[in-house]
C-alpha cells in the first residue's frame, strides 16, 4: 500500500473518532456532569481548559522529543513533525488562555491577572510562537532544521515552569489535586469522569489535527522540491 494512501486512511480514520468523542466530551462538559457548588455553572469552562493544557504540553514534548531526534539524524520528516505539533500546541495553549480568561473574568471578575500560572502559560505561547518565526526566518532547510531543532530544545522549558508555577509560588489558580493525607482530586465522581473524558476527546483531536498538518507539511516540501528542480533545469 502506497505511503499516501495509508496516511489518508490514518487521517480519516483518526477525525472519524476524534469527531464524535469531542461532541460526546461536550455533552458531558456541558450537560451531564453537574454544577460546582460554589461557581456554578462557570465551572465547566474547566474541562476544556484542562483538556486544552494536557494538549498543548503534549503537543511540546512532540517538539522537543522531534527536535531531538532531527538534531541527531537530520530526519525531514522529523522536522515536519515537530513545526506541525508546534503549531497545534499554540493553538491548544491559545485555548487555553482563552478559557482561563472567561474563567478569571467569572471568577475573579477581571479578564486577565498576573498570576504565576498565566503568566508562565503566556510565556510558553511567546516562545512557541518565537519557535515558528525562526523557521521562518531562516534560509536553506538544513539550517532552519538546525535552528529550529535548538529552539525547540529551549523553549520545552517553559512546560515545566508553567506546570510547577503554581506549587513554586503562590497566586489565585485554583488546585484540584489534594496532596494532604495521600493525592486525591478535589472534585465529585462525574467531574473526574468528564474530566477525563474530555482530555482522552481532545488529545484524539489533537492526533488527528497532527497528522493532517504533518501530511500538508510534507506535501508542501515535496512541491518546494519540485519546484526548485523545475528552476535549475529551466537555468541550466
Amino acid at each position: 500500500m502506497p505511503t499516501t494512501t495509508r496516511t489518508n486512511r490514518l487521517q480519516t480514520v483518526l477525525l472519524a473518532i476524534a469527531v464524535p468523542a469531542v461532541v460526546f466530551a461536550l455533552y458531558m462538559s456541558l450537560i451531564w456532569a453537574p454544577d460546582e457548588r460554589t461557581l456554578g455553572t462557570v465551572q465547566r469552562i474547566f474541562y476544556i481548559h484542562v483538556g486544552s493544557a494536557w494538549n498543548a504540553y503534549l503537543s511540546f514534548l512532540i517538539v522537543f522529543l522531534c527536535s531531538v531526534g532531527y538534531l541527531l539524524r537530520r530526519s525531514v520528516s522529523l522536522d515536519a513533525l515537530a513545526v506541525s505539533a508546534a503549531e497545534i500546541g499554540i493553538l491548544f495553549t491559545t485555548l487555553t488562555l482563552a478559557t482561563g480568561s472567561f474563567w478569571a473574568r467569572a471568577v475573579w471578575n477581571v479578564w486577565w491577572t498576573w498570576d504565576p500560572r498565566l503568566t508562565t502559560t503566556l510565556i510558553m505561547w511567546f516562545m512557541y510562537v518565537a519557535y515558528l518565526l525562526v523557521r521562518a526566518a531562516a534560509e536553506g532547510e538544513e539550517r532552519r532544521g538546525r535552528l529550529a531543532g535548538v529552539f525547540g530544545i529551549i523553549a520545552f522549558a517553559t512546560v515545566p515552569l508553567v506546570h510547577f508555577s503554581a506549587i513554586w509560588w503562590r497566586g489565585m489558580h485554583p488546585n484540584i489535586i489534594q496532596t494532604q493525607g495521600g493525592i486525591r482530586m478535589n472534585m465529585d465522581p462525574e467531574m473526574i469522569v468528564t474530566m477525563v473524558t474530555a482530555v482522552i476527546a481532545l488529545t484524539l483531536m489533537n492526533a488527528a489535527l497532527l497528522a493532517f498538518r504533518a501530511g500538508l507539511e510534507h506535501v508542501a516540501r515535496h512541491a518546494a522540491a519540485l519546484r526548485e528542480r523545475v528552476r535549475l533545469e529551466v537555468e541550466s
